[in-house]
């Protein structure tokens, strides 16, 4: 992810990378890093790279291979593989970010840019989905016993995999090779009169319409639990409230800065330093979603020395105790149990 989001236009539109690069590479002096907000961008990207990796790995490795498959791990595996894939494309971020100069090519810089899209898209699209899914196993839940199947998780996952793809199209399409005013080859986004366009969709399909979607999830989901005491443990709901705080503060200013970027005549120069810092802060999110299934363990205490089993455990609760609790009564005598 490029943390500039500037249009940029220059005379070697029709020009490929190669003869961009030819034409320039004797001439090309960028000036390194030096800044103190480069530098601090700089190394928060090498943090988010590492525990991101590390973090979404264990979590990828757990979910995957160390608990009994289900709906929940389903879910929780495809916002792993998400984020570690936008974590393996931070590297081309922070070596761009330290010598002010793109040296990967086209395809890598339309990819990184890609890349962040279908993480921002996938994970928010989950995230409404796990919270559609809470509310129909607690307002139907013998109904979510029986039809509620890892195939039909892993069809639903697929689906929203497909539908981030073709959101993030323009994330691709508009990424183009710049040489900058000092000579550097830069990769920018060039959207030209589309700029509007691309910034509200992903305002309103990658925040409002999933942030109020969740909500309504969320207020059918506490009114239910409250007027029937369904639930024993509160754990996976609290997993939940922090996974999607968590993505919205990361998120919003992002959105909000990409919006005032529109009219960034008025603004000029100043959105440089806004854009690094919301662009990190977005990047952040990555690496934060392992850490919250780990310190949601109540043994404060030991779960820096035993991360991995943390994680496993609260997965693995979130399979069994995603119904555990919830029931019924039908015709006064009849109690189902939905437990997984």
């Amino acid at each position: 992810m490029n943390s500039t989001t500037e249009e940029y236009s220059y005379n070697d539109a029709d020009s490929s990378y190669e003869d961009i690069l030819k034409l320039h590479t004797e001439d090309t002096h960028p000036e390194h890093c030096r800044e103190a907000a480069c530098i601090i961008t700089a190394i928060l990207n090498v943090i988010i790279f590492l525990l991101g990796i590390t973090g979404n790995g264990a979590v990828i490795w757990i979910a995957g291979f160390k608990v009994k498959k289900s709906v929940n791990t389903t879910w929780y595996l495809s916002l792993a593989l998400s984020d570690f894939l936008f974590c393996s494309t931070i590297p081309f971020i922070i070596v761009r970010t330290v010598i002010n100069h793109w040296i990967f090519g086209l395809v890598m810089c339309k990819f990184t840019s890609f890349a962040m899209f279908l993480n921002m898209y996938s994970s928010i699209f989950i995230l409404i989905v796990i919270s559609v899914d809470r509310c129909v196993t607690v307002k139907f839940p013998v109904w979510a016993q029986n039809r509620r199947t890892v195939t039909k998780a892993s069809a639903v996952v697929v689906l929203v995999w497909l539908m981030s793809a073709f959101l993030s199209i323009p994330a691709f399409r508009f990424r183009e090779i710049h040489i900058s005013p000092t000579n550097a080859i830069q990769c920018v986004n060039k959207y030209e009169h589309h700029h509007t366009t691309i910034v509200l969709i992903r305002f309103i399909c990658g925040f409002l319409i999933p942030f109020l979607s969740i909500c309504i999830c969320y207020s059918i989901l506490i009114c239910k639990l409250r007027v029937n005491q369904l639930s024993k443990s509160t754990k996976p709901y609290k997993i939940m409230t922090l996974l999607i705080t968590i993505f919205f503060l990361c998120w919003l200013p992002y959105h909000i800065v990409s919006i005032i970027e529109l009219n960034q005549s008025k603004h000029g120069h100043n959105l440089d330093i806004a854009q690094q810092v919301t662009a990190t802060l977005a990047s952040s999110n990555s690496f934060l979603n392992p850490f919250l299934y780990a310190f949601m363990a109540k043994d404060l205490k030991k779960k820096l020395c035993s991360f991995l089993s943390k994680i496993e455990s609260a997965i693995d609760e979130e399979t069994r105790s995603a119904f555990r609790g919830t029931s019924i009564t039908n015709s006064g005598d009849h109690r189902f149990s939905t437990a997984v």
